[in-house]
């Protein structure tokens, strides 16, 4: 499906802290594909399921492949991302007990995420003919007016003075 594109200039919007989630694997062996397909397989299932539940606070995300993967996503906080990791109902456990019983230790496959606690007055995005991405696709999708010009005026503007 084609995205719609805003020629100029967005920025994102928001009043609330963010949880922005990087996550992804590096198929240190790729000539291994039985395993790498399993480990990689297990994603669309989970972003389905984010998808499909927004009570479980996944904004938006974005993904791209190759030899090492990355996933981007943004939560509505630490709690709701560490929640979803450890509920039993979702697609998360089960591959990651998986994982760790099968594949972990191997060396074939590398797994990593990091996590940051964003608040709302250390964010500033700048988008230019793009469609709505990143942060702005998470919360607030808003064209840039004046006083948002710069880099400076949009931080000033979400409070970090």
């Amino acid at each position: 499906m084609a995205q719609e594109i805003f020629p100029g200039r967005y920025t994102a919007a928001t009043d609330e802290d963010i949880t922005v989630f990087l996550i992804g694997m590096r198929a240190n062996r790729w000539w291994k594909l039985g395993p790498v397909l399993r480990v990689a397989s297990a994603m669309p299932r989970m972003l389905e399921h984010l998808e499909r539940d927004p009570d479980a606070g996944m904004l938006a995300w974005h993904q791209w492949l190759g030899r090492t993967t990355l996933l981007v996503s943004y939560w509505k906080s630490p709690e709701h991302l560490q929640r979803f990791a450890a509920d039993r109902d979702a697609p998360h456990l089960e591959p990651w007990r998986d994982f760790m019983r099968t594949v972990a230790g191997t060396g074939d496959i590398g797994v990593w995420h990091e996590t940051y606690q964003v608040p709302a007055s250390g964010i500033e995005v700048v988008y230019n003919g793009m469609p709505a991405f990143g942060l702005a696709r998470a919360t607030r999708h808003v064209p840039v007016t004046a006083g948002l010009n710069t880099a400076r005026q949009r931080l000033r503007a979400q409070g970090a003075g």
